[in-house]
């Protein structure tokens, strides 16, 4: 595999990114219905993502950052320590409101099935060992695309990661997401396997933080 170009880290954009918190969650919750509209969750409504990003951000086991434009977020990276044990923490915690807000959807065909669906995520996209550390969501204004601005903020979270201990982080994508595959192999992440998932062909990724020269320990979690 030829070795990632570095990463060249870009200060004004740096200085653009901090924390996600609880003002974020309704400009999130629309970013990604906007650029995952076809996933199920974005198919469940802007009022369970609110609720879903509400649960995240109340979780210690939740990273995220956000991207600001002229004081607007334009952009977010959602990601997790420990994605499997979050994940059911939240549905457990907050089952009742996240059903209340996805009532509407589940009427539709073939959503209620692909919700059953969710809680066997894990163990298919799991390459072989344990790799808690998750990246789960990213998603731009379409108008930032190309401005190496995704790349700084993944970087954020690896570092996040590194700094706290975790020695890999794990990320799925479709094997038709072009752009998506192309970052992933830019970045040094290897193709763990393949799976099937929502009636879609996925690939795991997995990326060594230890040995990857764009990622240092640095913790800007909670440097709001």
């Amino acid at each position: 595999m030829t070795a990632p170009r570095p990463l060249i880290v870009d200060p004004d954009v740096m200085s653009r990114i901090r924390p996600m918190m609880s003002i974020d969650i309704d400009r999130v919750a629309q970013l990604h219905h906007a650029a995952m509209g076809e996933s199920l969750w974005s198919k469940l409504g802007l009022a369970f993502l609110r609720t879903l990003y509400g649960g995240l951000i109340d979780s210690d086991r939740f990273l995220g950052f956000v991207y600001l434009e002229d004081g607007e977020v334009a952009g977010f990276i959602a990601g997790s320590t420990d994605a499997d044990a979050m994940m059911s923490e939240i549905f457990r915690s907050h089952w009742i409101p996240l059903s209340v807000s996805a009532v509407p959807a589940l009427r539709r065909p073939g959503v209620l099935l692909r919700l059953l669906e969710t809680a066997r995520y894990f163990d298919k996209s799991t390459p072989g060992e344990s790799i808690p550390a998750e990246s789960l969501f990213c998603s731009f204004q379409p108008r930032l695309r190309g401005k190496r601005i995704s790349g700084h903020i993944n970087k954020v979270l690896f570092d996040e990661l590194l700094a706290r201990g975790f020695e890999r982080v794990k990320i799925t994508t479709e094997t038709d997401n072009v752009g998506a595959n192309r970052q992933l192999t830019s970045w040094g992440f290897e193709d763990r396997g393949r799976f099937r998932f929502y009636g879609k062909d996925m690939i795991t990724y997995v990326l060594d933080l230890i040995a990857s020269d764009r990622v240092e320990a640095c913790s800007r979690h909670h440097a709001v």
